[in-house]
């Protein structure tokens, strides 16, 4: 027995079966409520509960606080149902007809853009396109079942090749295979396009662009599709990155506000080596954005990167610099897979050795 969940304002209606959580029984059936990471740490999938009972989860405190929950909001990728529901929810409705596909795709090239940092540039069968909005990312196949998320990094209308930003995970089975055994032509086959991460073009407030490492890949595509679009609005980027080699496309990001009035780009190094002779901005990203922007009341937020950093970008922009919660869109990397996986492969040696 499932229980009925409506949507408000829209007044949608769907079914969530017990277990399930509410953001899955919505995609399940077609309704695009917004998302992120689907693990609790983004906070895109915010809304309130105007009814009913449900059953937090796994959602951290740090994302959704104990006054948090007593004022009745939830984060739908955690929450169950308890009971039949009434949910406020703002709902994505330019992903509706963006049918999620699983296809095949040959690797055309292979590029190392910094010594952990592979971008991958795949081929889609002859007439076939995926459909996606700046911002979504692409699940890899792989298998027993297993699948690796990555951004799409070029914009929708540069869709001859589907370009990826894959960062090494020592130990990672996945990543080990991208950097130690692919090569061009091999065949994946991946499933997408998924994510409520794109770009809002019904809104003419600035924006903001966080980007930490290869966070920077649909951060990337945002501003190209904005670029191709003509879009006016002002839009401040930063990526960073621990040295200089994790800005891996620095000489790109460079040239965006050479060529365009509108925009803005401010690299910084959280540990540059001396090596670097760096004489940019130091420290932690998304403190040099809220330096430059104490007042974000008006503006919309962008931010991608490691859990950890979206996290405290949420946590201050939305408490420090007064940035409303609904203007804050989110993806959070999570290398979590391939770092289990490679923990597993260790301590399946540990063992093993201790046999011998």
């Amino acid at each position: 027995m499932g229980f009925e969940v409506s949507v408000q304002p829209s007044d949608h209606r769907f079914r969530a079966e017990p277990g399930e959580t509410v953001l899955d029984a919505a995609l399940r059936q077609g309704l695009s409520l917004p998302y992120g990471c689907r693990d609790g740490v983004c906070g895109s999938c915010r809304g309130e509960v105007l009814s009913g009972q449900i059953d937090h989860g796994k959602a951290p405190l740090e994302v959704l606080s104990t006054a948090d929950r007593q004022a009745g909001f939830a984060l739908f990728c955690c929450a169950t149902a308890k009971s039949d529901l009434r949910i406020e929810s703002r709902e994505v409705r330019s992903l509706d007809d963006i049918p999620v596909r699983t296809l095949p795709a040959r690797v055309q090239r292979l590029t190392r853009a910094a010594p952990d940092v592979m971008l991958i540039e795949l081929k889609l069968p002859a007439n076939e396109r995926l459909q996606f909005l700046p911002g979504q990312y692409v699940d890899i196949l792989l298998k027993e079942g297993k699948r690796r998320a990555f951004s799409l990094a070029n914009p929708p209308h540069q869709d001859d090749f589907l370009q990826l930003h894959v960062r090494h995970v020592p130990g990672g089975q996945f990543t080990g295979h991208v950097f130690n055994t692919m090569k061009e032509r091999d065949l994946l086959r991946l499933r997408g396009p998924h994510g409520s991460f794109f770009l809002r073009t019904d809104s003419e407030k600035p924006m903001l662009l966080v980007a930490g490492g290869t966070g920077f890949a649909p951060i990337k595509a945002i501003v190209e599709q904005a670029i191709a679009e003509g879009c006016k609005r002002p839009m401040d980027l930063y990526w960073g990155g621990r040295g200089r080699a994790d800005l891996y496309l620095l000489q790109l990001a460079e040239q965006w506000p050479a060529q365009h009035a509108t925009i803005d780009f401010i690299p910084v190094l959280s540990d540059p080596p001396a090596g670097d002779h760096w004489n940019g901005r130091t420290g932690l990203v998304h403190q040099a954005a809220m330096t430059d922007h104490p007042d974000l009341s008006g503006y919309q937020a962008y931010v991608c990167g490691s859990p950890a950093m979206v996290a405290a970008a949420r946590r201050d922009f939305l408490t420090r610099c007064h940035l409303p919660a609904d203007e804050f869109f989110a993806d959070s990397f999570d290398y979590a897979a391939d770092v289990r996986e490679a923990i597993d492969t260790l301590t399946s040696l540990d063992t093993t050795v201790g046999h011998l």
